[in-house]
């Protein structure tokens, strides 16, 4: 009877400490995002120059324009960059007014409806048009790109009236305030949009970005403590890597924690529920933690190890997608880490003589 008893109790005690429950861990990171586009690996000067019209001058000057285009990695000269971006701004254009109105409910202390009110505002409907052509300083043409198109109708509002004729004309009688208003909402959007474009094609950013592993969560599991450490000292890692720096050195660090995830594949090796679970945490975090080391054909072999463990393929085919891009953009880029030392103080443009490269 005892020895029945002793059964009775122990059995659910084993089947709790293996019980796998897996909790988000999350970490911070940082990287240089890698140009889309290839150029010439001395090109890192560029030069901006606006031309619009001279009915818009008034409204904005092209030198304020020219000053709110950024390149991020590049150093920005006033004139004779390796790369040229002209800007051309055209002019705002009114296409058609018209008066609109809206109707309010009138309540009393009590929230009873007691009657209603007519507003009006008027409602001007314009375009704005804007290009801008890359070239370098050889004269070669590298693109042009749309900034803002006439096919885009955009719509202002006037402020709301109590009585008709003071809708109608609002925008004439304010012609110069709110067209310069307009005006320059139009060209800071074009110039923001336009240095995202370039930095997208040419630049190298500083990214920061919040991720998250898979970490035991039951306490009864015997990799609880494990797996919290191994987060602990790779977390230590990561937050210590800098996009302005070599990560040589971070693999050697990180090998006793990729160890261990490996070890784990090798203990859990059924194909139980439980154990495709915990296999799944330590592909899933080894997946992870090569992408941030820049090694996407590591990344494609935890990967596909997902897809084949039979637990969450979905995860699996994912990262098959995220290693192939990123070992895309290295062969785009030719640069084959995204961690390296930026100093664009110290780039010289075409006529000042001999250039620093960012390898």
């Amino acid at each position: 009877m005892k020895k029945y008893l002793f059964i009775l109790v122990f059995c659910p005690l084993i089947s709790l400490a293996q019980r796998v429950d897996l909790d988000r861990f999350n970490f911070t990171v940082q990287f240089h995002s890698l140009p889309a586009m290839r150029l010439d690996s001395t090109y890192h000067t560029y030069n901006v120059v606006v031309e619009t019209s001279r009915m818009m001058q008034p409204f904005m000057k092209p030198a304020v324009a020219e000053n709110s285009v950024i390149l991020e990695g590049w150093k920005k000269l006033p004139a004779y960059g390796h790369i040229t971006i002209k800007v051309k701004l055209e002019d705002l254009l009114p296409e058609s007014v018209s008066i609109k109105e809206r109707v309010e409910n009138i309540k009393n202390t009590l929230g009873q409806i007691t009657g209603t009110r007519t507003l009006y505002h008027e409602e001007v409907v314009y375009t704005f048009a804007a290009m801008a052509m890359i070239s370098d300083y050889k004269g070669m043409h590298i693109m042009d790109q749309a900034l803002a198109d006439r096919g885009y109708k955009q719509v202002y509002k006037s402020p709301e009236f109590p009585f008709r004729p003071m809708a109608e004309g609002y925008f004439v009688l304010n012609t110069m305030t709110t067209t310069g208003d307009l005006y320059r909402n139009c060209v800071n959007r074009a110039m923001h949009y336009l240095s995202d474009r370039i930095t997208d094609n040419f630049g190298y950013s500083d990214v920061t970005v919040n991720d998250m592993m898979w970490i035991v969560g039951n306490k009864k599991h015997p990799e609880y403590e494990d797996h919290r450490k191994a987060f602990q000292q790779l977390t230590e890692v990561l937050f210590s890597m800098n996009a302005n720096q070599s990560i040589e050195g971070a693999r050697e660090q990180l090998k006793p924690v990729i160890d261990y995830f490996e070890s784990v594949k090798q203990t859990y090796t059924s194909s139980k529920k439980r154990d495709r679970k915990i296999r799944y945490a330590s592909y899933y975090n080894l997946a992870v933690l090569y992408y941030y080391l820049d090694d996407p054909q590591a990344m494609m072999k935890e990967a596909t190890g997902l897809v084949l463990n039979d637990f969450d393929t979905r995860d699996g085919k994912n990262f098959e997608a995220t290693a192939t891009s990123l070992k895309n953009l290295f062969q785009q880029a030719n640069i084959y880490t995204r961690h390296f030392k930026i100093d664009p103080l110290s780039y010289r443009g075409p006529l000042e003589g001999s250039e620093q490269t960012v390898r």
